[in-house]
């Protein structure tokens, strides 16, 4: 019996994966890839879209594979690939650029944000990135895809553009559906509690990286931003920092937030702070060294990367064959497979 197929990306920033990205993301990831048809991807065309460094690009992609391996990824268990390596992505984004009305574009939230830091710099491709995700999405067919409440609005374009498609063309793509992240798995920034933890900000202080030395991880969780009167509570409206560390502390140790804040009542914040960066510290120094191996053994990694991209076009180019035929392209009498 056939599993439903799942399909979710993260984006290579810099050259490590972060708690957030572990505990909102990759941790789900690897329960999801047991019950799903799971396709797992490094969204490097997205990358792109604003000024970038080539060889730290090409550096990062290659590190956060090995570390989503590290971390529980079982390429047996799904499929691991890179989106430049599947051109039928580009060319679905193409065909999806053209059903996309200029408003529905304008309207995308993370578009005014950035575009707002840019300014003039602003590229097209910042413009239509959400056609090239929802051509991530809708090339594959896949029926689910996780997502946290920022990412909603960008489904919710994809979810319209199928729609619109199917409408036009005839029915050619699954509508996907959303599966939203568990409750809690949001991790915020430890010198800014308010704002998700995120290689976007100002200051590299308040992300806990799992490449970091232990050094500066439990440096990072001592300085962690808190408040003034003392008491450990889990209180996010009231004691966001406070709150920000009891579920961090809960999600590595599979307890709840509250159990953990009852452990340090009347305590005070250091040995909190001590304690969680212990746990953090010892959660991922084996992440650490996996992930060495195998960087070490690249030709192990490259032939994972190949076999996730080699079932990742088989997949999105049928779907583009289909695409093509639909909306009335001549066929390439030497190309297999167009009618």
């Amino acid at each position: 019996m056939s599993r439903p197929r799942l399909i979710s990306g993260i984006q290579a920033t810099g050259s490590s994966v972060h708690l957030g990205n572990y505990l909102g993301a990759i941790k789900q990831w690897v329960e999801l890839q047991h019950d799903y048809e799971a396709l797992y991807f490094i969204p490097d065309l997205h990358s792109i879209t604003t000024p970038h460094d080539p060889a730290q690009l090409r550096e990062s992609t290659l590190q956060y594979i090995a570390q989503l391996l590290a971390l529980g990824l079982d390429p047996a268990q799904c499929t691991i690939f890179v989106q430049s390596h599947v051109p039928a992505n580009a060319q679905l984004a193409w065909v999806l650029s053209c059903l996309t009305g200029f408003g529905e574009a304008s309207r995308m939230t993370q578009f005014k944000d950035k575009s707002d830091k840019q300014g003039e710099q602003t590229s097209v491709g910042l413009f239509t990135y959400p056609c090239l995700m929802a051509a991530d999405i809708l090339a594959y067919q896949a029926e689910l895809v996780p997502v946290g409440d920022d990412q909603s609005q960008h489904l919710e374009l994809t979810r319209n553009l199928a729609e619109r498609f199917n409408h036009r063309f005839g029915q050619t793509f699954v509508v996907p559906k959303a599966r939203l992240v568990k409750a809690g798995a949001r991790v915020y920034d430890l010198r800014e509690p308010t704002k998700k933890m995120s290689k976007s900000a100002s200051s590299d202080s308040g992300i806990v990286n799992f490449m970091d030395d232990p050094k500066t991880s439990a440096k990072k969780f001592r300085s962690a931003v808190t408040d003034m009167d003392g008491e450990v509570r889990f209180d996010p409206a009231a004691k966001p920092g406070v709150s920000n560390l009891l579920a961090i502390f809960a999600a590595l140790t599979g307890q709840t937030a509250e159990e953990v804040a009852l452990k340090y009542q009347g305590g005070g914040y250091g040995a909190l702070k001590v304690d969680l960066a212990d746990a953090f510290v010892e959660f991922a120094a084996p992440v650490r060294e996996r992930t060495l191996g195998w960087l070490e053994n690249r030709s192990e990694l490259d032939r994972i990367i190949s076999e996730g991209g080699e079932r990742a076009r088989e997949i999105a180019s049928a779907t583009v064959a289909r695409v093509y035929e639909v909306v009335g392209f001549l066929s390439d009498p030497g190309v297999p497979g167009r009618s």
